[in-house]
């Protein structure tokens, strides 16, 4: 995952529709016909549009971070080594050594986004509105005969809040990445497995105690030089021939038939 699943959120804004009031602008009034009626002007402030408020959309906020994803684990593997020199095959690939080695696990460095602060929104008011209109009321009224005069409206036209504004919220899915690795299904296999005396551990004059034995038992491995020379490798592998010995390396096997301690 290179970016965890988030939302943001919607403004909504508000809705107003246009309404008609009926103000009044002068009052009914009684004239007389010998004295008049006075008046005098004032002003009187009216709403023409509602308070109300919208929200702004304050965005999320991410940060990015590393993470170490393991690509391949650790495994072993077979590795082959130099041919032994005491080898009794004549094929130089048949006498190398094969050595078991760790191969040590891979790792990938990935970068992802996480989220720090989610969205969200802030209220602003907004203050209503209003109008100043200039209006005659009566200051006196007329004295003598009295004539009924009507008062007088005026349309005023103003928009009120029909709905508030509103939020809603929209899901951002997470991001995602694809990430091949190697897994280890099958390990390495081997033929067989055959007890050899090594090299660092074989002790001084081996080969002159295999000649000597050699000779004990009728076989012929030319002198006791400590050398494996050609006579001493075709007499061994005549020995290890008629004794049923069907390894072709220097084994523990043909030092305990010979009667020889690999010690």
């Amino acid at each position: 995952m290179l970016k965890e699943a988030g939302s943001r959120i919607e403004v909504v804004p508000a809705v107003y529709e246009t309404a008609n009031e009926q103000l009044l602008v002068k009052e009914g009034y009684k004239v007389l016909e010998v004295v008049p009626a006075t008046f005098t002007t004032v002003e009187e402030q009216i709403m023409v549009k509602e308070a109300g408020s919208r929200l702004e959309y304050v965005p999320p906020v991410y940060e990015t971070v590393t993470e170490q994803v393991l690509v391949s684990p650790a495994t072993t593997k077979w590795v082959q080594g130099k041919a032994d020199r005491n080898c009794l095959n004549e094929d130089p690939e048949k006498c190398k050594v094969w050595c078991l080695t760790e191969v040590p696990a891979q790792y990938k460095t990935v970068t992802k986004q996480v989220l720090k602060t989610p969205a969200s929104t802030r209220e602003i008011p907004i203050p209503a509105e209003y109008k100043t209109i200039t209006k005659a009321v009566v200051q006196s009224p007329a004295s003598t005969r009295e004539r009924e005069v009507p008062a007088e409206y005026k349309t005023v036209t103003k928009q009120v809040l029909k709905s508030p504004a509103s939020t809603r919220e929209v899901e951002i899915p997470a991001e995602y990445s694809t990430i091949t690795t190697q897994k280890l299904v099958k390990t390495g296999g081997y033929t067989d497995w055959v007890e050899v005396l090594c090299n660092t551990k074989a002790p001084q004059k081996i080969v002159y105690k295999i000649q000597m034995a050699l000779k004990a038992r009728g076989y012929d491995p030319g002198p006791a030089d400590n050398v494996m020379g050609p006579r001493t490798k075709e007499a061994l592998i005549k020995f290890r021939e008629d004794n049923g010995i069907n390894w072709h390396d220097f084994g523990i096997e043909t030092l305990r038939a010979l009667g020889i301690s690999g010690k």
